[in-house]
């Protein structure tokens, strides 16, 4: 599953890949236009419309020249698709991990447990009120999805130019965070 999905954010099957790209953007563009409840009943009502449409043309298909093929969605009909409890109980374990993880760094953080990482943690919630006021939700939603399917090629192709760039980025970093952490008394990281 994880292989398919790397698949396709490389673009390694550019059909597969583009016409999954374009539904989400078509479906994120129409909620930024419409109603949740309307872009889904849009939805239905277009599948539906193909779905009659074809069961009809194949229905009439079959009266003019006289075969007995039966139902054109039989082995859709057929399958099976309800989920096992081994998978339910699995997807739950793997929420459960991730609730249980994010509720302790969220209680490290602001329970100040190490004042740096709180501090950039208190930096980042304020960067984002800054985007929160530029941006709504939903736009950034439509950014994330652009960015997967774009910023993976991108990295594929420049990835030494992007490291080269990224490790003066992060070295820089060190060094501001390194001399903020010598004036500020109390902050110092203890050696592990």
């Amino acid at each position: 599953m994880r292989a398919a999905a790397m698949d396709l954010l490389y673009w390694r099957d550019v059909k597969q890949t583009a016409v999954l790209f374009a539904s989400v953007l078509l479906l994120l563009f129409s909620l930024t236009q419409f109603s949740v409840v309307s872009v889904m009943a849009y939805m239905a009502l277009a599948a539906l419309s193909a779905t009659i449409s074809f069961r009809v043309y194949k229905c009439v298909l079959q009266a003019v020249q006289k075969t007995d093929e039966g139902h054109p969605f039989k082995s859709y009909l057929e399958t099976e698709i309800a989920l096992s409890q081994d998978q339910i109980q699995k997807y739950t374990d793997c929420t459960q991990l991730y609730m249980n993880s994010a509720m302790k760094e969220l209680r490290r953080l602001f329970l100040v447990q190490d004042l740096v990482d709180s501090l950039k943690f208190a930096v980042l919630m304020w960067l984002l009120t800054y985007v929160g006021a530029l941006f709504n939700g939903l736009t950034l939603l439509i950014l994330v999805v652009i960015s997967m399917f774009t910023m993976p090629v991108v990295y594929e192709k420049y990835q030494a130019q992007i490291d080269q760039y990224l490790g003066l980025i992060r070295t820089h970093v060190n060094s501001v965070v390194g001399k903020i952490q010598e004036k500020i008394p109390g902050t110092k990281r203890k050696t592990e």
